[in-house]
């Protein structure tokens, strides 16, 4: 069971390494609910969640979801305390907090640029991930952690793209922005210039005289007569006849 849940998990991560640009170490943001539901599963989020997903893990969480586990209670106490080991990721709403399934929402934009997976156990959030595109959703069954599969989302884009992956898709657009060939759509393109002939396909031109001195010359040549070389004693021979 465990090999096939590892080239689950692989197949999952690579769709998103190879479309959209996910490298290690992967950013893993936290909110209470998973803590909660790790410290009553007894699983150790720092050991097992590397290992789930076989390589380096950057486990993050935001001033947001820890101030809405306080405001829960000392129940939750435990989950709190799991909850603050891990690195504060600057989530923008300092002094101003919202809830954490807000508070995840808005750092994982349009586009989730940032390459984060979303460990939560919060079904409202889960159904909000599903709707985006290239978010990747961990979440615990039972003592099993889980990397849910690809989002309908997330796979239409890939199609759509005809072969383009997303990262790739990006990255055309902003070259395309970077040299200006984005333009508006009313711009007129340039018309191009007529160029002359290529000087290498053009034969030189000849002169005239040039032309008419060869002709000359191969006339004279042709109206040459030949001096015929006799031997000697053909001429003795010749001479005899004619005394």
């Amino acid at each position: 069971m465990k090999i096939k849940r590892y080239k689950k998990v692989n197949k999952h991560l690579n769709f998103y390494v190879n479309n959209f640009g996910f490298r290690q170490p992967y950013q893993v943001l936290l909110d209470g609910t998973f803590c909660f539901a790790a410290l009553n599963n007894k699983i150790n989020i720092a050991d097992n969640i590397p290992r789930y997903l076989q390589g380096e893990v950057k486990l993050l969480t935001t001033q947001c979801a820890i101030i809405e586990m306080e405001n829960l209670g000392p129940k939750l106490g435990g989950a709190l305390i799991v909850l603050k080991k891990h690195a504060v990721h600057k989530c923008g709403h300092e002094g101003k907090p919202v809830p954490a399934s807000h508070c995840l929402s808005s750092m994982l934009g349009k586009q989730n640029q940032n390459h984060y997976i979303v460990a939560s156990q919060d079904r409202d959030l889960q159904s909000k991930i599903r709707n985006m595109v290239g978010v990747p959703l961990l979440y615990l069954h039972g003592k099993t952690p889980v990397l849910e599969q690809p989002s309908k989302a997330s796979g239409d884009a890939v199609a759509n793209r005809a072969g383009v992956s997303v990262l790739e898709q990006q990255m055309i657009e902003k070259l395309k922005s970077e040299s200006g060939l984005g333009g508006n759509e009313g711009e007129r393109p340039r018309k191009k210039k007529k160029k002359g002939p290529n000087p290498l396909s053009c034969k030189k031109k000849k002169n005239k005289a040039q032309e008419a001195g060869k002709v000359v010359k191969n006339v004279e040549v042709k109206n040459r007569v030949k001096k015929i070389r006799i031997p000697k004693h053909v001429k003795e021979i010749l001479l005899g006849n004619k005394r």
